[in-house]
Order: structure tokens, then sequence, then C-alpha cells
């Protein structure tokens, strides 16, 4: 399976930058879809008010899906690759 990486960065409250990747199949051509998923993660860590557009999030590339993503991708339709401070 291919998948579609979006290169994402969104500032915390606190002024830190946050760098995650938004993994999905690369049959989902819709950003917003692909923001919706990022809202939801952001959502979970307790980052509801941080704004989640074109500007923060961007396609990036298409690469095979590696083992470690696949669960959550068919489960959810989508992954989270955490990269800069997303603790």
């Amino acid at each position: 399976m291919k998948v579609a990486v979006w290169d994402t960065y969104v500032t915390r409250n606190d002024g830190v930058v946050m760098h995650f990747d938004i993994i999905v199949p690369d049959a989902v051509k819709d950003a917003e879809t692909v923001y919706t998923y990022g809202r939801t993660y952001l959502k979970n860590k307790n980052l509801k008010d941080i704004s989640l557009t074109s500007k923060e999030c961007t396609f990036c590339h298409v690469e095979s899906i590696r083992s470690s993503w696949k669960e959550a991708i068919e489960t959810h339709g989508y992954y989270i690759y955490e990269m800069e401070n997303c603790e």
C-alpha cells in the first residue's frame, strides 16, 4: 500500500512549534479530510483551539506504508508520526 505524507507544523499556545506528519492512504486526496485527522489528534492532546489549515499542513510525498503504521491506518484511516514537541 502507498501512503501520502502530509507535513504539519502547528504552534501550541505556549509558543512552541509541534512538528508531525499525518499519514493517509494515497487515495485520500481531500485536504479537509487530512486536516480533520490532524484536528482530532490535536484535540486528543488537549490542544483543541489550535488552527490546522493549508498554512500548517501540506502534502509532502508518497511512500510505501511502514508496518508500524498499518494497523492505525486500517483502523482509523490515518497515522500520526510525531517528530518534534509532540509530548
